[in-house]
């Protein structure tokens, strides 16, 4: 019986011994994990949780509570970025609303002048119209992302002979292409190209792809529409090129971002939302849009499934 009793005195200093020591290093790795709590409270730092002792759970709580990090972390950058990039945008729109109006201004004052006359008069009244057509144009994309952004654009969808629009469109740049003493190359299927499109919308991708090139081309422009087949199925594509030297290949991965722009001058600095509206009204008519550089060009692309021969038949018949 004497036996039994110390063997069990025995056992129980054997599991006190074993469970002090437990709990002592359960201790140990608590004040090592408050201490970098501490630190990473503190101090803005990269630093992760470390374990001094490699013990089951503690160590399953270490490795949740550096996840919890993590995307703390990735979240904060995130955040970072969209504030830079926003900055940016204000910055830049700011400056796009800014110059149309105080050239305006700055002709509008020259046309109170009385010794300003005839064919004068007359250049400086529509260079001052011209302007203020830049700034309508300028805010009319800005509402047009903010109800996309808001989901509030709706889309009325019919059959559009896009080719008959891309022309349309076209005959409405002559004179800027004009005052650059360049003639584009101009391709137009002749046969009917319908496809499935708001009209209204369809007119904003030819006009942003046109004034896009107007703005960082420097000659060689090249505008197309045609049809092509691809396993068994037609599509439309349009393609606008033009000789650049502000858009590098580095731009092409962001070229449809909201707010990107590749020309970092001033005097041509824009709010880099013309390219980003063309992706999104593109993707919602259920067509895809890429772009790139090829012999020193720069070109977008823009493709719609096509409605084939007999769709076609039935919209000129309708």
């Amino acid at each position: 019986m004497e036996g039994l009793l110390v063997g069990s005195v025995i056992l129980l200093i054997i599991g006190a011994g074993i469970l002090s020591a437990r709990l002592f290093c359960y201790r140990k790795q608590v004040n090592h994990m408050l201490s970098e709590l501490r630190i990473l409270e503190q101090e803005e730092t990269n630093l992760l949780l470390t374990s001094a002792v490699k013990i089951g759970k503690t160590q399953e709580l270490i490795s949740s509570v550096n996840r919890i990090l993590e995307k703390s972390r990735s979240s904060t950058e995130k955040t970072a970025r969209e504030n830079r990039s926003y900055r940016e945008s204000i910055t830049s729109i700011s400056h796009d609303i800014r110059t149309p109006l105080t050239s305006a201004r700055g002709y509008m004052q020259m046309l109170q002048n009385e010794n300003v006359t005839g064919e004068k008069r007359c250049a400086y009244a529509h260079i001052v119209e011209r302007r203020l057509d830049d700034l309508t144009g300028l805010l009319d994309q800005l509402f047009l992302y903010a109800r996309m952004e808001a989901g509030e654009e709706s889309f009325v969808m019919e059959e559009v002979n896009a080719g008959n629009l891309f022309a349309e469109t076209l005959s409405l740049f002559y004179e800027d292409f004009s005052e650059r003493a360049c003639e584009p190359e101009i391709f137009v299927e002749p046969e009917p190209c319908y496809i499935r499109a708001d009209r209204v919308a369809l007119e904003r991708i030819f006009e942003n792809l046109i004034k896009n090139a107007l703005v960082h081309g420097t000659g060689a422009y090249r505008m197309a529409l045609k049809t092509q087949k691809e396993d068994g199925r037609e599509k439309v594509v349009v393609r606008i090129a033009n000789a650049t030297d502000s858009i590098e290949a580095a731009d092409i991965p962001r070229i449809f971002d909201r707010f990107y722009t590749s020309d970092t001058s001033r005097s041509r600095k824009r709010t880099g939302l013309g390219l980003a509206i063309v992706k999104e009204l593109t993707e919602c008519m259920g067509g895809t849009v890429r772009a790139g550089l090829e012999k020193e060009r720069f070109f977008v692309e823009a493709e719609f499934p096509g409605m084939g021969k007999e769709a076609r038949k039935a919209a000129e018949r309708s």
